[in-house]
C-alpha cells in the first residue's frame, strides 16, 4: 500500500523546521549508502549526530505519532530517527531498494524496514525534477508532494528519485517497523479502520460499529507482532 498522509507538519512548524535546514551543515550523501548504493546516490545529508537533525527528527516523530491517519496506516512499533536530505545542481538517487534492517545509532537496537517514508519540506514549484518514483506490480508512481506532506509505501519497494535541475528539493526520510509485517494485512486493517470510521460518523449509535470494531481488535491480535 502507498498513502500520502497530508499536513503531517502544521504550516508555522514548516517554516520552523525550513529556516533551521537551510542553515544546516549539509555532507556528502554518499557517506551514508551501501556499496551498491554509492554509484546511484548524489545528494546531501546532515549527519545522523547532527544536533539538529536529532532535534527536528524528534520533532518529527511526535507529529506522526499524533496523527491518526500515519498510526492507522503504518501501526507502527518502531520508527527509525529520521534523517535529512538535500538535493540540488543535478542530484539524484538513481533505482535502489532500501535496507531491511537498520540500526539505531548509539543502541543496540534494530529496525526492519517494513515501510519508507518521505516528509516534504520543499513546495513542488520551488524546484524542477525530484520526483521520487516509485516501482510496484501496478507499475511506476511519481510523487512530488506539497511541503508538510508525507508518502508512505512498502520498504520493499523499488524507488528512485529524478535528478533536481533547478532549485532545491529539502526531506526528511526514514522506516518504520509496523506491528504488522505483512503488508497485505496492513492495508486491510487500514480499509476496515477507515470505513468504522465513516460508519460511526454516519451511524454513531449502531451496533454494527461494535461489531465491526470487535473484528479489527480480533485480526490485529492475530497478525501484531510485538
Amino acid at each position: 500500500m502507498m498513502l500520502t498522509i497530508p499536513d503531517v507538519l502544521a504550516p508555522e512548524q514548516l517554516r520552523q523546521c525550513r529556516v533551521a535546514l537551510e542553515q544546516g551543515a549539509w555532507q556528502d550523501g554518499r557517506g551514508t549508502a551501501g556499496h551498491v548504493a554509492q554509484r546511484a546516490k548524489d545528494n546531501q545529508q546532515l549527519a545522523q549526530d547532527d544536533p539538529l537533525a536529532v532535534q527536528l527528527g524528534d520533532f518529527i516523530v511526535d507529529c506522526l505519532g499524533a496523527n491518526p491517519r500515519f498510526v492507522a496506516a503504518a501501526l507502527p512499533l518502531k520508527v527509525l530517527p529520521p534523517r535529512f536530505n538535500r538535493y540540488a545542481g543535478g542530484g539524484t538517487y538513481g533505482n535502489h531498494v532500501d535496507n531491511a534492517i537498520f540500526s539505531v545509532p548509539g543502541t543496540p537496537h534494530r529496525v526492519r524496514s517494513d515501510l519508507s517514508a518521505t516528509l516534504f519540506f520543499s513546495e513542488p514549484d520551488e524546484y524542477d525534477g525530484g520526483e521520487l518514483v516509485i516501482e510496484d506490480t501496478y507499475g511506476s508512481h511519481s510523487i512530488k508532494l506539497p511541503a508538510g506532506h508525507l508518502v508512505l509505501y512498502p520498504g520493499t519497494s523499488l524507488h528512485r528519485v529524478m535528478p533536481v535541475t533547478r532549485g532545491v528539493r529539502l526531506a526528511s526520510f526514514f522506516w518504520i517497523q509496523s506491528l504488522v509485517r505483512e503488508d497485505g494485512q496492513r492495508s486491510m486493517l487500514f480499509e476496515l479502520d477507515q470505513a468504522i470510521q465513516g460508519i460511526s460518523q454516519q451511524l454513531p449509535e449502531s451496533p454494527e460499529v461494535v461489531r465491526l470494531t470487535g473484528v479489527y481488535h480480533n485480526l490485529l491480535r492475530h497478525w501484531a507482532n510485538t
